[in-house]
C-alpha cells in the first residue's frame, strides 16, 4: 500500500496495483478549487517515484468529472486587498497540477461522465488515455466568462493539435463524447458506468503485462522527443534502449521470453485476474 496524504477533496483507492483518484466534491460539480489543486498534486508527488502504483485513473464523484475552476473562488479573489498576487499563485497551482498528471510515470487514465469542463477538460488533456461516456458534455468556457485558458493550452494542443486546439479554446464551442472521439479528446466512448469501467479494466490488463520500470522510462523518452533536437535523438535513444536492455527488467524480460514464462511483474496480475 503506498503512503498516501490525507484528503478532503479526494477519495483515492488503491487495489491490485492501481490507484484510482475521484474528485469528491459533487455539491460542487467537482470544481477545481486551490485544495483540490494542492491535494491532486500532494497525492500524485506521494506514489510518482513508487512502481508498486502502476497505474492511475481520475474520476468524479456524483456522475461529473469536473466543472472547471471554482468561480465562487475566483471572485472572492478579486474581492483581496492582493488580488494580483492571489492570482498568480492560484494559477501556477493549476499549472502544476496539470503538468504533474502529464508527466507521471505512471499510465494514468481519466473517466469522463456528465460534464469536463474548462480546467476539467484540462485534466483530461494531460491524461496518457481518456475514455468518456457518450453524454458527457465538453466546452473550454474561459472565454465565455471572460479569461483565458491559460495553464491547459499547451496540454490542450499537444492532445488535440494547434487547429483544432484553437479553434475549441477561441470559440468555447461545445460537443458531447462522440464528437469529443472523432477530434481526438476521448480515446474510448461508451455508454453508462459499467461500460466505462469494462474498458478501464481492459487498459489495465493490458498495463500490468508491461513491467513498471519500462512504461516510466518509456514514458520520459516520449515526453523528452519535445524537447530535443532531432540531431540528438539516435544518440538519446540508443543510450535509452540500452539501459533499459541491461537493467534487471529488461534482462528479466528477454530471458523470460525465450524461457517461455511470465515475467516476474506480470505474475501478480495472471494470479489477481485467475482469483
Amino acid at each position: 500500500m503506498p503512503r498516501l496524504p490525507n484528503t478532503q477533496t479526494l477519495d483515492i483507492e488503491f487495489a491490485a496495483g492501481w490507484l484510482t483518484i475521484w474528485f469528491d466534491q459533487p455539491e460542487k460539480r467537482n470544481a477545481l478549487s486551490s485544495d483540490v489543486m494542492v491535494e491532486l498534486c500532494d497525492v500524485l508527488t506521494a506514489v510518482r517515484e513508487d512502481r508498486n502504483v502502476r497505474g492511475i485513473t481520475i474520476r468524479g464523484k456524483g456522475g461529473v468529472f469536473c466543472a472547471g475552476g471554482d468561480l465562487k473562488a475566483f471572485k472572492a479573489i478579486s474581492q483581496m486587498t492582493d488580488p494580483e498576487g492571489a492570482v498568480l499563485e492560484m494559477s501556477r497551482e493549476g499549472g502544476r497540477m496539470f503538468e504533474l498528471v502529464a508527466t507521471m510515470p505512471q499510465v494514468v487514465i481519466a473517466i469522463l461522465e456528465g460534464a469536463a469542463m474548462a480546467g476539467g477538460f484540462g485534466v483530461a488533456c494531460a491524461a496518457d488515455i481518456v475514455i468518456c461516456d457518450t453524454d458527457c458534455r465538453f466546452a473550454f468556457t474561459e472565454t465565455m466568462i471572460g479569461v483565458s485558458p491559460a495553464q491547459i493550452a499547451p496540454h490542450v494542443i499537444k492532445k488535440l493539435g494547434y487547429n483544432t486546439a484553437k479553434r475549441l479554446m477561441l470559440t468555447a464551442a461545445s460537443f458531447k463524447g462522440d464528437e469529443a472521439h472523432g477530434i481526438g479528446v476521448a480515446d474510448f466512448v461508451a455508454s453508462g458506468s459499467d461500460a466505462l469501467e469494462a474498458i478501464e479494466d481492459s487498459i489495465k490488463a493490458n498495463v500490468l503485462k508491461c513491467a513498471p520500470g519500462a512504461v516510466a522510462e518509456t514514458k520520459s523518452l516520449i515526453i523528452g522527443l519535445g524537447k530535443c533536437q532531432e540531431d540528438d535523438f539516435v544518440e538519446i535513444a540508443a543510450r535509452h534502449f540500452a539501459d533499459r536492455l541491461l537493467s534487471a527488467e529488461g534482462k528479466e524480460g528477454v530471458a523470460s521470453f525465450l524461457e517461455k514464462r511470465r515475467p516476474y511483474w506480470n505474475e501478480a496480475e495472471a494470479e489477481r485476474v485467475s482469483s
